[in-house]
């Protein structure tokens, strides 16, 4: 089996650089998605020293990308497919990181039909809750071309 942490997100996912907003795959299962990113001072998202809510979206975005991929990947043998944040429920931003620290991400499957995909996210540093809330995914049927 394929150790996660040593595969290269960026095969897995549509985004490239310097719009990458996970670092590693921690976790996988059909259920649940693992991720972490550690905020550095360059990311688009920074704002005063902090990854800000937008970054925070963008990486549950990317979380769910990142199963996606790897279902793609690794269990259906084939490419990127392309999502769109189709809706994000009952977010909540308890805290935002500051630069250096590293987050993780955590997407548990509520329902997957008819190419969309709905999670419960949470974000942590440590044990620290950052934000929570539930994202629907809509995927393209198309591949992505990079």
């Amino acid at each position: 089996m394929t150790d996660l942490k040593n595969i290269d997100v960026h095969e897995l996912l549509p985004q490239c650089e310097p719009f990458v907003m996970v670092g590693h795959l921690l976790h996988f299962d059909m259920q649940r998605t693992e991720t972490d990113m550690t905020v550095a001072p360059d990311n688009l998202f920074v704002e005063n020293g902090v990854l800000a809510a937008s970054g925070l979206v963008e990486n549950i975005a990317q979380t769910c990308a990142t199963r996606i991929g790897y279902i793609n990947k690794y269990i259906l043998k084939k490419g990127i497919q392309l999502g769109f944040i189709g809706a994000i429920r009952n977010l909540t931003i308890k805290e935002l990181p500051a630069v250096g620290s590293t987050i993780t991400t955590t997407i548990i499957v509520i329902e997957e039909i008819m190419g969309m995909i709905m999670v419960e996210a949470v974000v942590k540093s440590g044990e620290n809750l950052l934000a929570e809330g539930i994202m629907k995914i809509a995927l393209s049927k198309d591949e992505a071309i990079r």
